[in-house]
């Protein structure tokens, strides 16, 4: 079992030792059955500065730290690259060894925290052949494959799958929604040989499919017969004006009407403001452009199926889901709001081992996490609710040593009217 952090002067050492000791014993068991390309979970302090590259494409890109953030499951095991600045660019990338994935199932996995409660921001990663110049990483380098979470506002809560075909970009056609919470989720990209692919968050499929299904690599395997038309007689209107339906006699009314019981103002002068006239006014009679109203129609036969026949332009790929030389991973975002933390990096050819990383650390660390954060809250809300005890309780007396000191002036004015009177 993995150490969850010292108990006293001296702990954090052998803690760690251990702590790393049954990482690398679990990663040499899981070796021989699973070819492990790329693993990394900032288990050793400063050190992935020496692994990790910032890029220097632009003078003002965002810096990573490495933090477990304000709440966590544990404070070793749960350290990531966090977002620290608001409003800016961030592009960071780490090389392995080169390899293909051609004839090999392809695992990509991380884990992402959206702590700052993110509105606009992207949480995705992307995989690099090894010819990526790391020093000008940007937006506009060329990558193999682009996977993981983006939110912008209430409309973009997605999980973007695109991936590189003939040097374009091809993303997935249907929608996969991401998690939106402030708590670190796991997220896990399969690509297999048969051109099959597979999506989990937190070790569970949210979306799967077939590549040339779901994204647009290919033409149509079949299109319209062009020599085919659809017959004249062919009624395809759901619905057709009642012929039952006239339009009343007094409809139509002019939309403007001008308004007689206007009056030329007194200080109108012809000759500098030009003749008078009666202003134009909205009609309140008008009511729009008749249209009949509508019934089903009665010979309505349904959409007319066109035939299909073989697209001549089509010509099965089954090398879709390879690529060559698949040797760096980065980080090439924009964020508003900073505080993203990503960690747990993956790449394996093996699901099982995949899921089995995940398990042992994502999913040690969520329960914990969640009791920290419930408990920060719960702090914060009575901390809150002390504060706005005292403030109405200040507002209380303050009130009170009013209505005593006026109460005082009013007698003290009493006193002196009688002394008047």
């Amino acid at each position: 079992m993995a150490a969850a952090g010292p108990r006293g002067r001296g702990g954090r050492a052998p803690a760690l030792a251990a702590l790393r000791l049954a990482l690398l014993l679990g990663a040499a068991a899981g070796s021989a059955r699973a070819a492990v390309y790329f693993q990394e979970q900032f288990l050793d302090g400063a050190s992935w500065q020496r692994r990790w590259v910032n890029s220097e494409c632009k003078p003002d890109l965002g810096k990573f730290k490495l933090t477990a953030g304000k709440f966590y499951g544990d404070p070793v095991r749960d350290k990531g690259l966090q977002t620290s600045e608001n409003s800016k660019f961030y592009a960071i990338s780490s090389r392995f060894k080169p390899f293909s994935n051609k004839g090999k199932t392809l695992v990509i996995q991380y884990t992402v925290k959206h702590e700052q409660k993110i509105d606009c921001g992207g949480g995705y990663v992307k995989i690099f052949s090894s010819n990526l110049d790391q020093k000008n990483l940007s937006g506009d380098s060329h990558y193999y494959i682009m996977f993981g979470p983006d939110i912008c506002g209430s409309e973009t809560k997605k999980v973007h799958i695109i991936l590189n075909y003939k040097n374009k970009p091809h993303p997935v056609k249907k929608p996969i929604r991401c998690k939106v919470d402030g708590y670190t989720h796991l997220y896990t990209l399969i690509i297999r040989p048969d051109q099959t692919y597979e999506v989990k968050i937190d070790n569970e499929m949210v979306a799967s499919g077939n590549l040339e299904d779901d994204l647009d690599f290919l033409p149509p395997r079949k299109i319209n017969d062009p020599t085919v038309r659809k017959p004249a007689d062919w009624d395809d209107r759901i619905q057709i004006d009642d012929p039952s339906d006239i339009k009343p006699e007094d409809w139509d009314e002019p939309k403007y009407i001008v308004d007689t019981s206007a009056e030329k103002p007194e200080g109108w002068d012809d000759a500098v403001n030009g003749e008078w006239r009666y202003p134009v006014v909205k009609n309140p009679l008008y009511r729009g452009e008749w249209k009949p109203r509508q019934i089903d129609n009665p010979n309505y036969r349904g959409v007319w199926p066109h035939p299909q026949i073989d697209n001549p332009n089509y010509s099965p790929d089954f090398s879709i889901y390879s690529y060559e030389n698949i040797s760096i991973i980065g980080l090439d975002i924009w964020q508003v709001r900073a505080g993203t933390i990503f960690d747990n990096f993956l790449i394996t050819d093996d699901e099982v081992y995949a899921k089995d990383f995940g398990e042992k650390t994502w999913g040690e660390t969520k329960g914990p996490e969640k009791e920290m954060n419930m408990k920060q809250t719960e702090e914060e809300q009575e901390k809150e609710r002390v504060t706005e005890e005292k403030y109405f309780e200040q507002r209380f007396k303050k009130k009170l040593e009013r209505k005593k000191k006026s109460g005082k002036n009013r007698a003290v004015r009493n006193t002196i009217e009688k002394e008047e009177l």
